[in-house]
């Protein structure tokens, strides 16, 4: 996880979706995060928040763990089974070491624990906006991808940046660039690069979401 002290307390907007049992709570979730920015949608019930996250993911779910009838465990299993990748935050108001276990082994990004301050909720928002890259433009998500693919491409094939410019007509320090995700590569050269290492431009588009 990366360093907090390094990380702004201002996660870029975010599309967000809280379950929770507790009608003033998502009451205050909604309000709140709303005046920060973000796009939020609260939903009471399980039945809700599926169906929600079914119309459209969000970038990251506020999950109750404590939710009366319901199990937020059970609730946080069903989400790794649909959305292996989808970022959590579990919130409960009955914190335990058991239950921080539970959650962590189910790879809940964090915990708070109620009643949680408004810098602790923002520090939680922005570290996972920095570690998963969430709030991202599309550009952005797919320069990154394409950056992450094609770096580990090259050191698959065990090739220097130098051998892979020479084999594809694209300088070392454009090469460079579009490894570390500054750069996003023109259709030309996106084409050269994977000839040069033999893979496919179309899944590396698809690892972006395009």
């Amino acid at each position: 996880m990366p360093d907090p002290a390094k990380i702004s307390d201002s996660p870029p907007p975010l599309s967000i979706v809280c379950l929770d049992d507790d009608a003033d709570f998502r009451q205050y979730m909604r309000s709140t995060l709303q005046q920060d920015g973000h796009e939020v949608r609260v939903c009471a019930d399980t039945e809700e928040f599926f169906e929600a996250c079914e119309t459209r993911l969000p970038d990251l779910v506020l999950l109750d763990i404590k939710m009366g009838r319901e199990s937020g465990e059970t609730v946080l299993q069903e989400i790794r089974k649909r959305w292996s990748r989808l970022a959590v935050i579990v919130v409960t108001g009955y914190p335990s070491m058991d239950s921080m276990r539970e959650t962590f082994k189910q790879d809940a990004f964090d915990y708070l624990a109620k009643p949680f301050s408004l810098v602790d909720l923002r520090r939680a928002l922005a570290q996972a906006a920095e570690a998963l890259g969430l709030g991202q433009r599309p550009q952005d998500k797919l320069r990154a991808e394409l950056g992450r693919h094609i770096r580990l491409a090259r050191t698959e094939a065990a090739w220097t940046l130098k051998e892979l410019s020479d084999a594809s007509g694209i300088s070392v320090s454009q090469l460079s660039s579009i490894e570390r995700g500054a750069h996003l590569p023109s259709l030309e050269s996106l084409l050269s690069i994977a000839g040069a290492l033999k893979r496919k431009p179309s899944e590396w588009l698809s690892a972006g979401g395009f």
